[in-house]
């Protein structure tokens, strides 16, 4: 049996943000998270260099300074958003994923907050540009704020109930520690879930040995000690997996959905056959925030 850790230590959050309404939407939760657990505040936002080789240098003076200037306002904006926390602010200019590892791992960051307004048509399941990129890269969990969320749910930023998903995989056991973590630091209820996927027609006629065993694992996983105020539910449920997890969050009210992910070398773009297929598309139409961990 897994001695799971009931407590767990965020020192560093990093707010990532475009400016944008989706962006200010994970604001809440921000504030709420380093209130929580008296951590440090740093907020990020990185932009396209201002001035580019195709740029015509006689425009380049005027093009900085214009830029300089939106950085001032940016780092105003920023520090009015977050009153009493004092966030270290940082403005750049450069490549995404550069900059935004180098964050993370220069200011040693626990857990990164933000907005996303997803997509919609054919690549409906994917997020935006930018949380794109941190959902795939970032080296610490990831706290995803989708677009179904209400807008009272946002404001308030409540966690009392938390839903743990897992299959069971390499992220399963550090998804566990911050799902029991938060439900302690929250006095939130938990439910853990497991999807079984499809079963073929013999798999099938052993539904209740599959269900069984999926429920011992589960317990091991997050003991009964684990809990917080209430004994967690263990449910196990078959079919697709994010329609499970959804329809789970739903039912029980969750505010907060906890996924293990499992890493991914694909290139952006291929939106349905990745390992973090599932997790997109809970992010996207969850209506609750998403806490996603890398495996």
């Amino acid at each position: 049996m897994l001695a799971i850790e009931t407590r767990i230590r965020i020192r560093n959050i990093l707010f990532a943000t475009d400016f944008s309404p989706a962006a200010s939407a994970a604001v809440p939760y921000a504030i709420r998270l380093a209130h929580l657990f008296g951590a440090k505040l740093w907020a990020l936002h990185i932009s396209p260099p201002a001035i580019n080789p195709m740029t015509d240098p006689n425009t380049w003076a005027g093009l900085q300074e214009s830029a300089d200037k939106k950085k001032v306002e940016q780092r105003r904006a920023l520090l009015e958003t977050f009153p009493g926390l004092a966030p270290e602010i940082s403005i750049v200019e450069g490549d995404l994923r550069t900059n935004f590892l180098a964050t993370i791992s220069e200011n040693k960051i626990d857990l990164v907050v933000m907005g996303t307004h997803g997509r919609t048509g054919v690549s409906k399941f994917l997020l935006g540009s930018v949380a794109e990129e941190i959902f795939r890269t970032a080296t610490c969990p990831v706290l995803t704020v989708g677009p179904q969320i209400a807008t009272e749910v946002r404001r308030s930023a409540t966690i009392s109930r938390i839903l743990l998903a897992t299959d069971f995989g390499p992220a399963s056991e550090t998804a566990a520690a911050h799902a029991v973590g938060l439900s302690w630091e929250c006095k939130a209820c938990l439910t853990v879930l497991h999807v079984e996927e499809e079963l073929n027609a013999s798999n099938f006629d052993h539904w209740a040995e599959i269900e069984a065993s999926a429920l011992r694992r589960l317990e091991d996983l997050v003991p009964v000690e684990a809990a917080c105020g209430c004994v967690p539910d263990y449910l196990v449920e078959r079919g697709a997996p994010a329609e499970r997890i959804l329809e789970v969050a739903a039912r029980q009210a969750s505010n907060l959905i906890v996924l293990g992910i499992r890493p991914s070398a694909t290139p952006r773009g291929a939106a349905t056959h990745l390992p973090f297929a599932t997790a997109h598309k809970v992010v996207s139409r969850a209506t609750c925030p998403v806490l996603t961990i890398r495996g």
